[in-house]
């Protein structure tokens, strides 16, 4: 199981000099690497190697070879991304360290590490927390780490681990169904709902205080603008996490599986379709941080993740299984217009998910339809979760 622990280097005003100086080198590297790659057409990381490795040694002295290694490395994989464009490199982006270049002292409880520079090695604290520290020591290898300054100037290594698969949790009693939406951010197949009202409400304030800032102009409406932007970003990261969290736990206590919406390429299939202001409010949901979340914590507690059609869920009835679009009388409101079932769309929309997800696992399932599903049952409305 694959990890990243995002730490905190604390190195001194000298060191810090070392490490700036060795990051604007390994940018200018990269950069000048990228360039010949795509103006020769050596994309690959071996031929790349042979073209450009000796050249790169000499023009970019004192440069340590490792780092050259590393950088041709960093450029191929940016072009197997994308070969149609030609990648740039700024001299404040991370650099990449591996166990040649960096080092740390598990002694103590990983509380420094050593680091290579231009100028040789320095060796720095770390703010790690209990969390970090146990993830490091349980990690059967430490990959590649990539050292950056963030937008308050401090030192981060995200540093890639390799954990020991965790135990497969039990999955005997079904698949719990999840809908995500703009209204309510996660509906699972309970009827447990996660509201998005405070979100939401933050994200038209945001988007009005920006239309006022970006009039204006000024130095500093844009900065007032980034700092709300970074606000925004952690309150809605936060708000992700929770739900995520409580999802999952949802389904290791309930002894089930998860199903959700495959969502990919949603905002390029409704391009054109829907009003600007649709658009804006579907660009700024967040559904793929959510799903990556909940994909991440389900990873980790053993649980199982299945990735569903999307297409008619809150327009067919789970009951005697008709679809029609006449069947979602509101956007909050269905009614089937064959056999009188009604309850909430977004509640309606995970049960039919949960049911996808059942044959995606290969479950027998009993009476499809011609029953009514308790937990949706007539008009009652499921129960709401902050």
């Amino acid at each position: 199981m694959q990890r990243t622990v995002v730490l905190t280097v604390r190195p001194t005003r000298e060191d810090a000099g070392k490490l700036g100086r060795t990051a604007a080198a390994f940018g200018a590297v990269c950069d000048w690497i990228s360039g010949v790659a795509f103006a020769e057409g050596v994309l690959r990381a071996v031929p790349l190697h042979h073209r450009t490795y000796y050249e790169a040694r000499g023009r970019f002295a004192p440069i340590q070879s490792q780092f050259v290694v590393r950088a041709i490395g960093v450029v191929a994989d940016a072009y197997r991304r994308d070969r149609t464009t030609r990648h740039t490199f700024r001299p404040d982006g991370a650099v990449v360290y591996d166990a040649r270049l960096l080092r740390f002292e598990p002694k103590g409880g990983y509380q420094r590490v050593s680091l290579t520079t231009l100028a040789g090695r320095v060796l720095c604290p770390l703010g790690i927390g209990g969390h970090q520290r146990g993830v490091l020591a349980r990690a059967t290898r430490i990959g590649e780490c990539d050292l950056l300054r963030d937008h308050t100037g401090r030192w981060r290594l995200h540093v890639a681990v390799t954990l020991p698969d965790p135990t497969p949790a039990d999955q005997s009693a079904g698949v719990l169904g999840v809908d995500v939406g703009i209204v309510n951010l996660a509906v699972d197949s309970d009827g447990n709902r996660y509201t998005g009202a405070q979100i939401n409400g933050l994200r038209r304030r945001t988007h009005r205080l920006r239309q006022r800032l970006q009039a204006k102009g000024t130095r500093s409406a844009r900065r007032r603008l980034r700092t709300w932007k970074r606000k925004h970003a952690r309150f809605q990261r936060d708000r992700n996490h929770v739900v995520a969290k409580r999802l999952v736990a949802t389904a290791v206590s309930t002894h089930r599986a998860l199903a959700v919406e495959d969502l990919d390429g949603i905002s390029r299939r409704l391009a054109g379709t829907v009003s600007r202001d649709q658009r804006r409010r579907l660009g700024g949901w967040g559904f793929f941080q959510l799903r990556s979340f909940v994909q991440h914590k389900a990873e980790a507690a053993g649980v199982t993740v299945y990735p569903v059609d999307p297409r008619h869920t809150s327009q067919t009835c789970p009951s005697c299984g008709l679809v029609d679009r006449r069947n979602r009388k509101t956007q909050a409101r269905f009614q089937c217009i064959g056999c009188g079932f009604a309850g909430r769309a977004d509640h309606i929309a995970a049960l039919n998910i949960s049911r996808r997800g059942l044959l995606r696992a290969g479950l027998f399932v009993t009476q499809p339809y011609g029953s009514r599903c308790p937990s949706a049952s007539g008009d009652v409305e499921p129960s709401s979760v902050r």
